[in-house]
């Protein structure tokens, strides 16, 4: 099976990873690389064992099998605070802002600059919105009032706010847990065109999706789970989008579906004559 590897250190890499909960195997003998400069798809139905493995990479789980490399350097997450200390960042689907708090708290919530020193030390309000709204401008979202609620953006403003606030802090790996999953079209192209600027700066973007179509439309390389399983990891040359697709749903599942469901087609056609 080819892989699609480009030839240097991939700065995320898991292998041959095992996680249990009890009796129940939620990954079976994991492998995945992820290089500088690479939207890296990862995809599955529900229940694939997507977020178990992105809770790994982001310092939630400690693998109860395998290996954890970082730039090459084997490591070990005990939180999720030494994934971030190394540049990995997590945007959730739920985002971690607070609606009715504005955009420029929310684009600094826990790390608010500040000036002064001592008891005289408050937040830089000048610095904050002057970096938030150059980092708005980037991602193309122009906001009148940047002390606005977050809550007035659409969602995929939203998302894409939160993805800039990971690339200003540093990250160097983005992990994208379903951030299309609850748009519009016209919302997602607006993350999507975002991924695909955060990748020309050369940041690693591993975009956990079950559309393989928005996949397709920024990925460079795609692993597809089943069942806690891999199939494998596919440059975008080496796998067409109805093979993911199948793949996704369980090839032989769905072909045996399939039969069953013509089957009783074929069954019903017979009764009623």
């Amino acid at each position: 099976m080819k892989t699609g590897k480009p030839v240097q250190t991939p700065i995320i890499a898991a292998r041959h990873i095992h996680m249990r909960f009890g009796p129940v195997i939620a990954l079976r003998d994991i492998s995945m690389a992820v290089y500088p400069g690479e939207v890296h798809c990862l995809l599955g139905d529900n229940g694939a064992g997507k977020s178990t493995l992105i809770k790994i990479f982001s310092g939630v789980h400690e693998p109860t099998q395998g290996q954890l490399f970082f730039e090459g350097r084997e490591v070990r997450f005990r939180s999720p605070r030494d994934a971030i200390e190394l540049g990995i960042a997590t945007v959730h689907q739920d985002l971690g802002m607070i609606p009715l708090m504005s955009i420029v708290r929310n684009f600094f919530l826990g790390r608010e600059p500040v000036k002064g020193w001592g008891p005289f030390r408050r937040f830089d309000t000048e610095l904050a919105v002057r970096v938030t709204r150059e980092e708005l401008r980037k991602i193309g979202i122009d906001v009148r009032d940047v002390h606005q609620p977050v809550g007035t953006l659409s969602g995929g403003e939203r998302q894409s706010v939160a993805i800039a606030r990971a690339v200003y802090f540093g990250a160097k790996v983005l992990i994208l847990d379903e951030p299309t999953s609850a748009l519009g079209v016209k919302e997602a192209g607006v993350v999507l065109r975002y991924i695909a600027q955060a990748r020309a700066q050369g940041l690693a973007v591993i975009f956990i999706t079950h559309n393989a179509h928005h996949a397709f439309a920024v990925g460079d390389r795609f692993t597809v789970l089943n069942r806690g399983a891999s199939y494998g990891t596919f440059a975008k040359d080496e796998v067409s989008r109805e093979e993911i697709l199948s793949m996704m749903a369980g090839g032989q599942e769905l072909e045996q579906l399939s039969e069953e469901l013509q089957e009783l087609a074929r069954s019903g056609q017979g009764a009623g004559r």
